[in-house]
């Protein structure tokens, strides 16, 4: 019994290690690696946020978190697949078989974005909250990066990649950043809440709301409500 789990183990071995092989298990890792990564990211996310911010019994916050979990990795396991399976398909079919050309992680990226987070709920026509904040933590890292760039000597705008703008913009940019950020969230929570990612706007409704309402010492320095 032993001799044979060794030659089993020793044939899957030398498949995982032959280079034919390499560009379709590839895809295997790259769909394991995003459900892994989803689940450990959104698991401690959903479960503090859950449990702190919604109602309901516990077997409904732990069926909430287990959705929510699950979307998570799920969804970064099928995009991470769509992108490498385009990249690979790309790189042996493409103008230039056998190379990976200048665009063709745009490419792969805009078709994944598309297919996995691009949908909306054919139940309710709404896209999901776990879409929504994936997508909205991308821009955002998208959006610094870009701004990086645009002061980034030899790559960004011609005026303000070149010294002493440069050194300004970059010392300034991130306060004048954070400021204007949190003064937009905070009226936008003033006049248009609704407007808000829900799970940001039940913790702002818990932090800037419900400090104002209190029934006695219980409910001021203990209890919420």
């Amino acid at each position: 019994m032993a001799t044979s789990v060794q030659v089993l183990k020793a044939a899957l071995e030398r498949i995982a290690l032959d280079p034919r092989y390499h560009d379709l298990l590839s895809l295997v890792k790259t769909a394991r690696n995003g459900a892994v990564y989803g689940a450990k990211v959104r698991f401690p996310h959903a479960l503090v946020m859950i449990f702190l911010f919604r109602s309901g019994t516990f077997r409904q916050k732990i069926s909430l978190v287990w959705r929510a979990t699950r979307k998570h990795a799920t969804n970064l396991a099928r995009f991470a697949t769509i992108y490498k399976l385009t990249v690979l398909a790309l790189k042996h079919w493409g103008p230039t078989p056998g190379k990976e050309g200048p665009y063709d992680t745009f490419i792969a990226g805009l078709l994944g974005g598309y297919i996995v987070f691009g949908q909306r709920s054919k139940r309710n026509g709404k896209v999901s909250s776990v879409s929504q904040q994936i997508v909205i933590y991308i821009f955002a890292r998208v959006a610094l990066a870009l701004a990086r760039i645009a002061v980034k000597p030899g790559h960004g705008f011609p005026v303000v990649s070149k010294e002493p703008l440069h050194s300004q913009i970059s010392y300034y940019a991130w306060p004048a950043f954070a400021s204007l950020s949190w003064a937009m969230v905070m009226y936008l929570f003033k006049t248009h809440p609704e407007d808000l990612q829900s799970s940001l706007r039940s913790s702002m409704v818990y932090i800037y709301k419900d400090c104002d309402e209190w029934d006695g010492l219980r409910t001021l320095l203990w209890h919420n409500k």
